[in-house]
């Protein structure tokens, strides 16, 4: 079942409900052919949660690789995706890049400006994720980025002016229902269909990406 959360003129997010971790790491793998990997996850300790990992300080509670050759770990296979959330069935699942996509991460605020702007011009989006940290990734084609700086340097942006990432080898992103400790959990803002299965190149996109992000650098 999912429940539709509203969020401004520029999306509605739907959330997944009454699916385990471990079917939604196996559905990403099976489904979408996304190598998964299990990250680390949340303890309650005296009714407060915290990181699996122990650290205190955790900046992301949950919501990281929980073993430093996670990149060994991750697999595109349903069978072993399964097998390796029933080992621990609350850790978070955690979607490496680089490999069937980058993602183009930027603040929320962006973002939803952002996919209003690609909307209105008829673009064809991948899928979008919004983090309880406040940031978006938009998934596209691998390889975004050798080629973003240049492209924003041609639209007229100074690089380093605008708060816009690109998460490619090396790198990954949380999946919804992924929780950040006590923040909330990752959405959709655009959830997976079978009309966004082929994804955008990155320049489709880089254009009210880094206007999003121009304007809201210049607030």
């Amino acid at each position: 079942m999912e429940e539709t959360i509203a969020g401004t003129e520029a999306a509605q997010i739907p959330q997944q409900r009454g699916e385990s971790l471990q079917d939604t790491a196996v559905r990403y793998a099976e489904e979408r052919h996304w190598d998964v990997f299990p990250g680390t996850w949340l303890d309650a300790v005296d009714g407060v949660q915290h990181c699996s990992c122990g650290d205190p300080a955790c900046a992301v509670p949950g919501a990281h690789p929980a073993r430093a050759d996670w990149a060994s770990v991750a697999t595109g296979s349903a069978t072993v995706a399964r097998r390796l959330w029933a080992k621990q069935p609350a850790a978070s699942i955690l979607l490496p890049t680089g490999l069937t996509f980058d993602a183009i991460d930027v603040p929320e605020t962006a973002g939803f400006l952002a996919l209003a702007r690609m909307r209105r011009m008829e673009l064809t989006l991948g899928p979008v994720t919004c983090t309880p940290d406040r940031r978006m990734q938009f998934f596209v084609l691998p390889g975004a980025g050798v080629k973003v700086p240049d492209l924003v340097r041609r639209l007229g942006w100074p690089v380093a002016s605008l708060d816009l990432d690109v998460l490619g080898e090396g790198a990954y992103v949380a999946a919804p229902p992924t929780r950040f400790g006590a923040r909330g959990a990752v959405q959709w803002a655009c959830r997976p269909t079978p009309a966004n299965r082929w994804l955008p190149d990155v320049e489709e996109l880089i254009s009210p990406l880094a206007y999003a992000c121009g304007r809201e650098a210049r607030r």
